[in-house]
């Protein structure tokens, strides 16, 4: 593969309809309850019988991909080295990059010493990533309260208050 073939690029939607004739082969075969279309798909060459079976990851892609473009969204694909240095890392997960050193001296995220050097390791940092949001999305399930027409407004109050101390001590790392 070339250098150029592993640069950063970004692709939108095509007003053409063939990215709509892919989704819609797609969605057809989901509906039909055959499942996706994966694992069958094949990329063809020019000549007759120059084809290769996709792998199923890479038809995961494509699929990510189609389903974006045909929503009006831009696609940007961006290769990335497996391991990744702290400023790397930080801009993966939106964070700043002290933020990213004090995670890995606090051992929330695995990584490698290369001479005075951090290195972090893509798998970690995703499966870091994937708990974080699961934690997240818990948090907010705690502290969200039903209403009942007939609750007093200070009781819904003093419920939601309570659930997000009880997040805090959480993410504090105390006992609730």
């Amino acid at each position: 593969m070339t250098a150029a073939a592993l640069k950063e690029e970004t692709y939108l939607p095509e007003a053409d309809g063939q990215v709509a004739q892919v989704h819609d082969f797609m969605q057809a075969h989901e509906r039909a309850g055959r499942g996706p279309v994966a694992p069958r798909c094949f990329l063809a060459g020019a000549t007759p019988g120059d084809r290769v079976e996709l792998p199923a990851e890479l038809y995961g892609v494509l699929r990510q991909v189609v389903e974006a473009l045909q929503q009006g969204f831009a696609v940007t694909v961006a290769p990335r080295t497996l391991k990744l240095t702290t400023q790397q890392a930080a801009d993966l997960l939106g964070v700043s990059r002290p933020t990213v050193v004090k995670l890995l001296d606090e051992g929330k995220i695995p990584f490698e010493r290369l001479g005075t050097h951090r290195r972090v390791l893509l798998p970690d940092l995703l499966a870091y990533r994937a708990q974080r949001r699961a934690e997240q999305y818990a948090a907010l399930e705690a502290t969200s309260v039903d209403i009942n027409d007939e609750e007093d407004l200070e009781a819904v109050m003093q419920r939601l208050r309570k659930a997000r101390r009880a997040v805090a001590r959480r993410r504090r790392g105390l006992t609730e």
